[in-house]
């Protein structure tokens, strides 16, 4: 069994949640945060995020049509142009080595959000992969979250 953050260190996640907080204040879309999360813990291969987010996704009722397409969102008649600038830029801050950020991505995001916006974006997108980063080296095992509110009641849930 690997270490659980929340026994070792249980101030650790509190950063994170922060930022989540801040997201959620920000105005994005929820259905935009969890096509952005979905997306990321693809890329990331996170599978307690995907199960998780897929989960938050279906109750927000996404359909699956558009929860299966995500890997191909770029190829998908379903998303609209303010969704594919989110998961264009989402796909290039996951893999940031490889994909870096554009002059041309940044302006196409830009034209889809405000400054404001682009802000939550970018932070959105780093909280799911700080999540993704910290479950997959705690071991998080999925198939055990149940719904957000289990989650938001009890932290420690992220570390089981």
């Amino acid at each position: 069994m690997r270490i659980r953050y929340s026994e070792i260190e249980p101030e650790s996640p509190k950063s994170i949640y922060s930022m989540m907080e801040y997201v959620k204040a920000s105005g994005i879309e929820k259905s935009l945060i969890n096509i952005i999360d979905i997306r990321a813990s693809q890329i990331n291969r996170c599978a307690f995020c995907l199960d998780m987010h897929t989960q938050d996704a279906r109750s927000l009722g996404e359909s699956e049509q558009r929860i299966n397409c995500i890997p191909v969102w770029n190829e998908s008649p379903f998303y609209t142009k303010r969704e594919r600038a989110a998961l264009e830029f989402t796909e290039a801050l996951t893999d940031l080595p490889r994909n870096g950020v554009s002059d041309d991505l940044y302006e196409r995001v830009r034209r889809e959000f405000n400054e404001h916006e682009y802000v939550a974006l970018v932070m959105a997108i780093n909280v799911i992969n700080c999540w993704n980063r910290l479950m997959i080296a705690s071991g998080g095992t999925p198939g055990n979250y149940k719904n957000s509110e289990l989650a938001k009641s009890n932290p420690d849930f992220f570390s089981k």
